[in-house]
């Protein structure tokens, strides 16, 4: 009953993960294309009004003028009818965080440790997830403290950090492990960034406008820089999101190295969006970010297996996969932590596993599978099903 509940917990807190994450980025999104979309308004009585720039849009049959005031309007009051955009952000990292804890915490010793990577305790796993996502958030942020407008700077060292980051979770954590707290770290980031600078920047603003007093107009920066981090952070924290259902990027001794060309890739994807909303049309960025993948596609093709050799019979497969898998992969799996099979796959019978020889090869070939080598895979064993794989995977002998 517990797996099963744990199972729900899983669901519901992903599903409300992707809701309030569509709901934050959709913002951020929009608020970014906004501002980058800004034109001179064109009634000089707005400009004295305080208007820095407005856009015109057509949506929903209707038209929309926004207009945006640096410190406030000028010569009026500041409405008492503000829409704040805050509570996207800090749900979206409240249900990521109790993910983390049901599926990685929880579940340590499946998901999150690999002893072939680093023998730890669950404790000492769950510690080292914790210091992560401060140690993350504080570096980060010092980083921002100390470089304000110095943004090149500092997008180059924050990018340089995130990979040292990601490359010492891949000699810490499991493959998936590593790569769901490089998430996580830049998610903490981007929730921080919100309520620590942007909103609280805000809110000061708001106070010294309705006290009548001049603006200070840094938190107004720190609150842009911030926003901005955040839409460079989107993209890779979203294939972040779903890379757990591909194990083909992550299960790989170069892992991390994997997910910096993604994630630069989805730098420089992002990046064209933002310059496009500016009217700047540069197809550079995004044949590039297509490039980096297309290079990755190419050096990550699995490589062919020699076919030859003595023929692998079907009952030396079906031993393996009975001791090494069959504890998760059964109709009634016998290994605590799992309610149901993986992904529904059974592998009991040779017709079962007939259907899955390309993911049994792939998942076992790439050291994917048994997760966290729980079963204690042998490299022999994992040759012998890629053999039988490529030599045509007979189910009798």
């Amino acid at each position: 009953m517990e797996t099963y509940l744990l199972d729900w917990a899983n669901l519901l807190l992903r599903w409300l993960h992707l809701i309030t994450g569509i709901a934050w980025i959709g913002a951020s999104f929009y608020f970014v294309m906004l501002d980058t979309s800004l034109k001179p308004p064109k009634k000089p009585e707005d400009a004295k009004r305080g208007v820095f720039g407005e856009l015109w849009a057509v949506h929903g049959g209707g038209f929309y003028c926004s207009q945006k005031f640096l410190t406030g309007p000028k010569g009026e009051p500041l409405s008492d009818d503000l829409h704040w955009s805050k509570w996207e952000a800090y749900t979206t990292w409240m249900s990521g965080f109790a993910l983390l804890v049901v599926v990685y915490w929880i579940g340590a010793s499946s998901y999150l440790i690999d002893n072939q990577v680093m023998a730890l305790t669950p404790a000492a796993a769950i510690g080292i997830s914790i210091a992560v996502l401060v140690a993350g958030w504080v570096v980060y942020d010092i980083l921002c403290r100390n470089l304000i407008g110095k943004d090149s700077l500092l997008a180059a060292l924050v990018f340089v950090f995130v990979m040292i980051a990601n490359w010492a979770l891949h000699q810490v954590f499991s493959a998936r492990g590593a790569y769901i707290h490089v998430g996580a770290m830049l998610g903490t980031m981007m929730a921080a960034n919100v309520f620590f600078h942007i909103i609280p920047g805000q809110k000061r603003m708001v106070d010294q406008i309705r006290k009548g007093q001049e603006v200070d107009t840094k938190p107004g920066i720190v609150g842009k820089q911030r926003s901005v981090h955040n839409t460079y952070f989107t993209l890779p924290v979203l294939f972040i999101m779903i890379s757990n259902h591909y194990p083909m990027t992550y299960a790989s001794k170069h892992g991390w190295l994997i997910l910096a060309v993604l994630m630069l890739a989805g730098v420089l994807i992002r990046q064209f969006f933002v310059l496009r909303h500016r009217g700047e049309f540069k197809l550079w960025l995004p044949a590039a970010g297509s490039a980096l993948i297309a290079l990755l596609m190419v050096v990550m093709a699995p490589k062919a297996v020699d076919a030859g050799g003595a023929p692998v019979s079907f009952a030396q497969v079906k031993h393996v996969i009975d001791s090494r898998c069959v504890a998760c992969h059964a109709a009634q799996p016998s290994w605590e932590g799992f309610a149901q099979p993986p992904k529904g796959v059974v592998l009991e019978s040779a017709e079962q596993i007939g259907q899955h020889v390309a993911k049994i090869a792939e998942t076992v070939g790439n050291g994917y599978m048994p997760l966290g080598n729980l079963t204690h895979i042998t490299d022999d064993e994992r040759t012998l099903i890629a053999t039988w794989a490529a030599q045509g995977a007979r189910l009798a002998d």
